[in-house]
């Protein structure tokens, strides 16, 4: 990090563990200084959650955002999710000086992924052959083919019922099956998709796919 730390953000490091520590390992928080976007984090906990460390950076988004001096509102309570696929819930703050320039933000993540799964189970406990016979079939939507990809993936994760860093090996191999037999894998580009999808490789997809095949 370039200078020395802005006094407001120095006082500031203390609240970042204070809330790590009140909301438990599941939150993550972390205190960027936008002076230098490209080794912002000034502090951090739980930095398991999105697997971050003192002097990374901001979001490439957050980066051009400063870049074009647009970074100046605080985006609360919204949702994104990793690139092994947990739910994370996040709320960024600006921090501005005395002159209301904005100098940093502080970032708040938190892993809903066992809350989801407890969710779904509920769900599944909730559910009664009314609601099956209400259903209305909608089919695998989309303005263009990989739009239906998207769509029919994200239907057959949802019957899982929990984020694909939870699964097993067990649980990918059936989730391909499943798609293979809904015709996912006759689009172009499947394949490719559905490995960045479960964090596996394309030959580990072409391998479940010999294993669900054999013996059809």
């Amino acid at each position: 990090m370039k200078g020395k730390l802005h006094p407001i953000l120095k006082s500031m490091i203390p609240i970042v563990g204070g809330i790590a520590k009140t909301f438990g390992k599941s939150c993550e928080v972390v205190l960027h200084d936008i002076t230098d976007p490209y080794h912002s984090i000034v502090a951090i906990e739980n930095s398991h959650v999105t697997e971050r460390s003192l002097g990374g950076p901001m979001s490439q988004a957050n980066i051009e955002a400063i870049a074009a001096g647009g970074f100046t509102g605080d985006q609360l309570n919204y949702t994104k999710k990793t690139p092994d696929g947990r739910i994370l819930k996040s709320s960024t703050i600006v921090i501005r000086d005395e002159d209301q320039k904005p100098i940093g933000c502080l970032c708040i993540n938190f892993d809903l992924s066992e809350f989801v799964m407890v969710r779904n189970s509920i769900n599944a406990l909730c559910y009664t052959e009314e609601q099956e016979e209400n259903k209305t079939e909608k089919g695998y939507q989309g303005t263009n083919i990989n739009e239906v990809l998207c769509n029919l993936v994200t239907s057959v994760l949802d019957t899982f019922g929990r984020p694909v860093a939870y699964m097993t090996k067990d649980d990918k191999v059936e989730i391909v099956r499943t798609l293979d037999q809904k015709g996912a894998f006759l689009i172009k580009g499947a394949i490719d998709y559905v490995a960045k999808v479960l964090c596996v490789s394309r030959y580990t997809v072409y391998n479940y796919l010999d294993e669900v095949r054999v013996g059809e």
